[in-house]
């Protein structure tokens, strides 16, 4: 199978199991591409921290990756198969969704879906936080920040870069990691 294929396939699966939003396959994710395309958790980890600061949608890191495996013809294929599928489902449903109106059952599948959305989530964050977790410089860091984000309006992207230059401080001054 061609590579460009091979891309065009993975990525348009994790596209439709994307339920809640792309964190929710960054488990996947991390799997499919260290599998299959040599793609290691600390590269992804990296990938993923600059989509966070990137502007715009943060899973736009996924054309990291096609160009990575294939070039610029690999991220022009992840940017259709991740986005396409998904936003072709999203208005389809969409649309059917408005057309039903309030029935009963539709506010059950929605009360359904939310915590399997919540669930997968959260498997996301642990996928990369397990990843970036690799001693207690970098578990001390993230549990401040997660204190922080939580119990302050302190914007997420000025945390980031801030123990983004702290780590690296302390690692440059101290050899800590």
């Amino acid at each position: 199978m061609s590579v460009l294929l091979h891309l065009a396939l993975t990525f348009g699966m994790l596209s439709l199991l994307a339920v809640g939003g792309g964190t929710a396959v960054l488990p996947e994710m991390q799997s499919v591409l260290a599998q299959q395309f040599n793609i290691d958790h600390t590269t992804f980890v990296h990938v993923y921290s600059i989509g966070q600061l990137a502007p715009g949608p943060n899973m736009m890191m996924v054309l990291v990756f096609g160009f990575q495996v294939a070039g610029l013809v690999g991220a022009a294929t992840v940017l259709l198969s991740f986005f396409l599928p998904s936003s072709i489902l999203c208005l389809t449903i969409g649309r059917l969704w408005n057309k039903i109106g309030e029935r009963p059952w539709r506010r059950a599948v929605q009360n359904a879906l939310e915590p399997i959305s919540i669930g997968l989530m959260c498997s996301g964050v642990y996928a990369v936080a397990k990843a970036a977790v690799i001693g207690p410089l970098t578990l001390g860091m993230a549990v401040v920040t997660l204190f922080v984000i939580v119990w302050t309006r302190v914007n997420p992207v000025f945390m980031i870069l801030g123990m983004g230059g702290v780590g690296a401080a302390l690692m440059f001054f101290f050899g800590i990691k």
